[in-house]
């Protein structure tokens, strides 16, 4: 008996892993969803149309790759062209963890 319960409880603890495991994202891959990706695509390529009428440019095109991480931060902090500012919507942390997961968009 005492097999059994020691095989349910490693099936058990390996299930939950499994499902932990699968269910973790980078971060601010939320905070991107939610906020960013209606723009700026799903893999930061924005839809054409999104792109013509909002001037947003994919995140592997050499003029973003050339913005550090800071120079990005503000931009969503403050907004820039038609991206409306985030300072006060979200917090320095998740607007930080946004491009970084933006940021890895560029090495694709």
């Amino acid at each position: 008996m005492s097999k059994m319960i020691r095989l349910a409880v490693v099936l058990a603890a390996t299930v939950f892993l499994a499902g932990a495991v699968g269910l973790a994202q980078p971060p601010g891959q939320t905070t991107y969803r939610a906020r960013c990706q209606g723009c700026h695509g799903t893999s930061g390529v924005p839809f054409p149309g999104i792109a013509k009428i909002m001037g947003v440019k994919a995140a592997n095109d050499p003029a973003m790759k050339k913005d550090s991480e800071a120079l990005m931060i503000a931009a969503v902090e403050n907004g820039k062209g038609k991206m409306p500012a985030f300072k006060g919507k979200l917090t320095d942390a998740q607007v930080k963890a946004a491009v970084e997961y933006f940021r890895t968009f560029m090495k694709k």
